[in-house]
């Protein structure tokens, strides 16, 4: 047993001051005031100095971090966000991956999620693409998925992330999309779909919700709409977001909200409510030089024709980000950053909120979100 005290333990229901939680292995076996449990005199004591003890984020969209990507280098890219409180990440695979480099890059994932301690953080895979609106992303350019929606090109693909698949990235108005929803939920009924890339009016996203369509792709980012009446706004997959009160809203967060202008991210708070939000880095790895106005920022990436190509954050920037930019205090930027990207992969009877039974999985932090200690399963990965 192991015992952590002095502890501010962010529950899903609010924060328990000077509190104590108890684990055994590499699960939670009980948690409580300091009057209320005893710590014996010969246990394994971890201090947590009066810091945020919360549940270790949950980061489902990401494509590497530091120099290392998740398609050639996962195990250093994993080490990456694990320092940063990332105890559960959802490699992202792009459109820019041929049909064998998705086979090579999920070959190379699986190996380091079976083999590796490091690789205990892998939660599955989210698969930004590869059928999604060319017009719209980063790397527009180099999507090779233009063509017809062919099962000889996708089912080997679908076949080989199997139930780690957990989010598919589509664009609805791609003709002949739903082939690919229908196998791609035989492989794995529990699929998530989300709308991504997309200039999609709500008619076309509303038909294919029989599949589980549940998820917005960053929102306010890389979505167009096609224009109905001039003088008049249409609707897109941004839209559509907003009025599905059963649709998450993936939102980038970064320092300076030019993913996500901040009043658009209080907009989306106040639609949505932080139960709705998630929190996503959407890290990238890019050594393309950022637009003359922009270069005094340190957590954007850009592509070869300096547009965004995603963002050099880490969730527990991103938290920072979200207190900054919103009236939310640390309980509730954890239910965006842990919560409810856990409950979004159905993996929330596993991670996501402090609870008994549940995997150890834990970060500390102080009230900036600075990261302290790192808990992965029980063991201790961090601890500065």
């Amino acid at each position: 047993m192991q015992y952590i005290k002095n502890a501010k333990l962010v529950l899903e229901t609010g924060i328990l001051w000077d509190a104590v939680l108890a684990m055994n292995g590499n699960r939670i076996v009980g948690y409580g005031m300091t009057s209320e449990i005893e710590i014996p005199a010969n246990a394994e004591v971890i201090d947590a100095k009066g810091l945020y003890v919360g549940p270790g984020f949950v980061d489902i969209h990401v494509h590497g971090g530091g120099d290392y990507t998740f398609t050639a280098a996962p195990e250093k890219a994993v080490k990456h966000f694990l320092a940063h409180g990332e105890t559960t990440i959802l490699p992202t695979l792009y459109y820019d991956l041929s049909k064998e480099g998705f086979l090579e890059a999920i070959d190379r994932v699986k190996h380091v999620k079976e083999t590796t301690w490091a690789g205990k953080a892998i939660g599955g895979f989210y698969m930004e693409g590869p059928y999604m609106n060319p017009k719209y992303g980063a790397l527009a350019d180099q999507n090779k998925w233009r063509g017809d929606i062919l099962p000889a090109m996708y089912e080997d693909v679908v076949d080989a992330a199997g139930i780690l698949a957990k989010v598919w990235a589509v664009a609805p108005e791609r003709e002949g999309l739903e082939s690919f929803l229908a196998y791609a939920k035989k492989v794995n009924p529990n699929v998530m779909f989300s709308v991504g890339h997309s200039e999609a009016n709500p008619a076309q996203i509303q038909k294919l919700k029989k599949y589980g369509i549940g998820l917005q792709t960053h929102c306010m980012d890389a979505t167009g709409r096609v224009a109905t009446w001039a003088g008049t706004r249409a609707c897109g997959p941004d839209e559509y977001c907003m009025t599905d009160s059963d649709m998450y809203a993936e939102i980038i967060c970064d320092s300076l909200g030019i993913h996500v202008n901040p009043d658009l991210i209080r907009m989306i708070l106040k639609i949505k409510g932080v139960d709705k939000i998630i929190l996503i880095t959407d890290s990238f790895v890019s050594h393309e030089q950022a637009p003359k106005a922009l270069r005094h920022v340190t957590d954007l990436v850009f592509d070869h024709k300096g547009d965004l190509n995603g963002s050099r954050l880490t969730m527990d920037v991103a938290c920072r980000n979200m207190m900054t930019h919103t009236n939310c205090g640390i309980a509730q930027t954890f239910l965006m950053a842990a919560r409810n990207p856990a409950r979004a992969i159905g993996m929330e009877d596993e991670i996501g909120t402090i609870e008994v039974g549940k995997k150890a999985n834990l970060v500390f932090v102080d009230d900036m979100f600075h990261v302290d200690t790192v808990i992965l399963e029980g063991k201790v990965l961090r601890q500065v």
